[in-house]
């Protein structure tokens, strides 16, 4: 892990203050890029956003699906975590805590937007940091793209039904235009992008042009993500500061959903007996968020000022130190699974 990943919760934090400042300091500015809107899409923030995900995209080698009957165990764990169990207890949690635990603190206009950004990290599973999460905790590597590369391709058709099923029984209005159109701009439209770029910088599957583009732009991935999280806050600044409590309250249920859902899948892990190089990064994959697409879908649906855009962002500060206690755990107890597998090649 780089000196950006393994301290991206202090520029996220640093980036978080900058973005205050200026926002108080210079709303004006932060109105007229608030402006620049196509069909409810912030034009400089879906940029911000592509250069986030496009790079990761780019790491996700889709021929290795072929291998998902190899070892089929830890894949059904990932995918029953990811699409059957976390969506659901993501919204459980944001209704219990903000339609009634927090219903005094919170005005219920903002409370419905808080849920509506939690449960869009729910049903957005991680795609690129998951790849750290594993080299970290000595996972198959190759096992790790086999899981990501099926969950991306199940997101493409999952994302936009279960994340309209469950804004609706928390009745929130679902504008089905924008959430379809925000699925083909951010997850669709990337995917083509980078296999496409594989394709052409790997047709040798040597992998040295691909690793070669991908140190270039890696530091655009990280710069868009910093970016965003400047505007994002810039644009929530005033509101912020008359209501700093707001960060603290929707940290709360994202660190319960977050070590709960670990805890559920650690322990399946263990009793399906699955291999320590498979069972960590199964349940780091189901545990972490695709918050760069959650985001970009709150801003879409809920706008810039948003109570659902303020979530999505607090699970931005709040993943990277959290998992990376998991992975510690992780660590520490390798011993209670079998030794592990031999990795295949793809």
């Amino acid at each position: 892990m780089g000196i950006f990943e393994r301290y991206l919760s202090l520029w996220v934090g640093l980036c978080i203050l900058a973005g205050l400042l200026l926002g108080n300091l210079a709303p004006e500015v932060f109105q007229a890029i608030a402006g620049l809107e196509v069909a409810h899409v912030n034009l400089p923030v879906a940029i911000f956003i592509w250069l986030m995900i496009y790079p990761m995209m780019v790491q996700v080698d889709f021929s290795s699906i072929r291998h998902v009957g190899d070892k089929p165990k830890g894949l059904a764990l990932t995918l029953v975590v990811n699409w059957l169990i976390k969506p659901f207890t993501m919204a459980a949690l944001g209704w219990l805590f903000f339609r009634v635990i927090f219903a005094d603190l919170v005005d219920p206009q903002t409370a419905q937007e808080y849920i509506a950004g939690m449960i869009l990290l729910g049903v957005a599973p991680c795609t690129a940091m998951v790849f750290v999460w594993s080299q970290l905790t000595r996972g198959d590597a190759n096992y790790t793209l086999v899981q990501v590369s099926v969950n991306d391709v199940i997101m493409i058709f999952a994302f936009a039904p279960i994340a309209a099923l469950l804004l609706g029984v928390s009745d929130i209005t679902v504008p089905w235009d924008t959430l379809l159109l925000s699925v083909v701009l951010y997850v669709l439209l990337p995917l083509i992008a980078g296999v496409l770029t594989r394709r052409a910088l790997d047709s040798a599957n040597d992998h040295s042009r691909l690793n070669a583009f991908l140190a270039k732009v890696k530091p655009l991935s990280i710069g868009g993500l910093l970016a965003t999280v400047v505007l994002l806050f810039g644009f929530q600044a005033q509101t912020i500061i008359e209501n700093p409590l707001a960060i603290v309250l929707i940290a709360i249920p994202l660190l319960i959903q977050t070590y709960g859902i670990f805890a559920i899948s650690y322990a399946a892990a263990r009793s399906m007996q699955l291999p320590h190089n498979i069972a960590a990064p199964a349940c780091m994959i189901g545990t972490s968020n695709f918050f760069e697409l959650a985001v970009a879908v709150a801003i879409s649906l809920f706008g810039l000022h948003s109570g659902a855009a303020l979530a999505t962002v607090v699970g931005v500060l709040v993943e990277v130190p959290v998992m990376l206690s998991l992975v510690a755990f992780a660590n520490r107890t390798r011993h209670w699974f079998r030794e592990n597998e031999e990795s295949y090649e793809h």
